[in-house]
């Protein structure tokens, strides 16, 4: 530590010279261990050589016997902070210990839930699964089926236009049956395959398909059973009549009723074939299934009417031979 005594007048450094020697020395008592300080004094602490006002730097060393006072001290210091490292440390570790058995935890919960999650969506798909033929058996007590045909003016969906169309229920009865002309408003080309003109229904007695469609549903309306599902069937219907018919509702603005299914009886005819083999005929169209099973014609061949009449038929003897209910109809066979 050193002070300078330059500033101070001269008149006032002997006493101030002597109250920082007992400061001093309370100094050495009160810390302990030597200390070295820096006085500009002299020895006699007046200045040397009278006049000369020359100052002499020496150095003064004070020993106290606070030895033991600071190894107390320093001890006590000492084991106040190696406590508290080794309480916070411990601390530090516990808490690891905590951190790593929770994770521990964690992940062996979560290795058990995702098990139990697995067992119950397991569960729960074969109980939907049962759910599902119950569900097919319920549906087809109230299911009602229409056979049903049409007849267009080409086979593209674009630029061609239904003709004719015809329905007919399987129940039977009394106003089972729907058929009528439509006009497509635009020439008949194909004339030669089912017969019908462009003079028999260009006429403005045949309703348009913008104007049959509302007509078309409230006939199976008429005929669907309460709180049930029609199911539409048709040979070769799923790349021909239905696509057909879907688009005609789209062009007229109307959608196909969420409760209505369709089916179709060309893959049922090919199963058939299949499991029979050579009892039954190579061709599947629906005039050689007709020929097949001994079903008379009824009215113009390729009329959409006499067709219906073959398919309600043919579709009783092809359900028959492959031991098919309705239920199965409709869970195997069906399609939107």
């Amino acid at each position: 530590m050193c002070f300078s005594l330059l500033q101070f007048p001269r008149c006032r450094i002997h006493s101030l010279a002597n109250s920082w020697w007992e400061s001093f020395h309370k100094l050495g008592r009160s810390s302990g261990g030597s200390s070295s300080f820096r006085v500009l004094c002299s020895n006699n602490y007046e200045p040397e050589g009278g006049n000369s006002r020359r100052w002499t730097r020496r150095t003064i060393n004070t020993k106290a016997g606070g030895s033991n006072e600071s190894s107390i001290r320093n001890t006590s210091i000492r084991h106040e902070i190696i406590p508290e490292l080794s309480s916070e440390s411990n601390s530090k570790k516990l808490e690891t210990t905590k951190v790593q058995k929770s994770r521990k935890i964690g992940i062996r919960s979560k290795i058990i839930s995702e098990s139990t999650s697995t067992k119950i969506s397991t569960y729960a798909v074969d109980t939907t699964e049962i759910e599902s033929d119950q569900h097919y058996i319920d549906l087809a007590k109230l299911a009602t089926i229409i056979c049903f045909d049409i007849e267009t003016t080409g086979f593209g969906r674009e630029k061609d236009r239904i003709i004719e169309i015809a329905c007919q229920d399987l129940r039977g009865g009394e106003n089972s049956t729907f058929q009528t002309l439509v006009n497509p408003e635009r020439d008949v080309p194909n004339q030669q395959i089912h017969g019908i003109s462009t003079r028999m229904v260009n006429r403005y007695d045949v309703p348009r398909m913008k104007d049959l469609i509302p007509i078309l549903l409230q006939y199976v309306r008429s005929r669907q059973i309460p709180g049930g599902v029609v199911v539409l069937v048709s040979h070769n219907g799923r790349t021909f009549d239905v696509p057909f018919l879907k688009k005609e509702f789209n062009r007229c603005s109307y959608e196909i009723p969420s409760d209505w299914l369709f089916a179709d009886t060309l893959p049922l005819a090919r199963a058939v074939m299949k499991s029979k083999g050579p009892k039954v005929p190579s061709k599947i169209s629906l005039q050689a299934l007709r020929e097949h099973y001994g079903i008379p014609l009824i009215g113009p061949a390729h009329r959409a009417l006499s067709d219906v009449h073959s398919l309600a038929l043919v579709l009783q003897r092809l359900t028959y031979d492959l031991k098919l209910p309705v239920s199965g109809l409709i869970q195997g066979w069906s399609f939107k």
